[in-house]
């Protein structure tokens, strides 16, 4: 998708640091970040959101970024979440599918 950050970032056109990538996927520090943690872990291929008929073989790659993140940043034995915000009421403002991977920092029970 021509103007879709997220494509651009994936495919190398805006730089960025990968904290992870494949041939699928890249991971990279969300710019606004909500806790000490905040990675954004990205398909290379477009797909709006999570029921945009995402291959497995798409989801299982994301999967295996998370854990990588989790590793790296020191949270995966701590806990962390795994978030894909779907649809403008969902609060998903880059219409690139995206999971964020956030901890660091003890988030209690509460979603919002």
């Amino acid at each position: 998708m021509d103007d879709c950050i997220f494509c651009k970032i994936a495919n190398g056109e805006i730089p960025s640091t990968f904290l992870y990538e494949d041939d699928l996927v890249c991971a990279f520090r969300d710019l606004n970040p909500q806790a000490p943690t905040h990675v954004l872990v990205v398909p290379k291929a477009h797909y709006a959101n999570i029921v945009d008929g995402v291959p497995a073989e798409t989801l299982a790659a994301m999967v295996k970024a998370v854990d990588s993140v989790a590793t790296q940043e020191g949270i995966r034995d701590t806990g962390f979440r795994v978030i894909a915000n779907t649809g403008k009421d969902a609060g998903q403002t880059v219409h690139h599918l995206h999971w964020h991977v956030i901890g660091g920092t003890n988030m209690g029970e509460r979603l919002a």
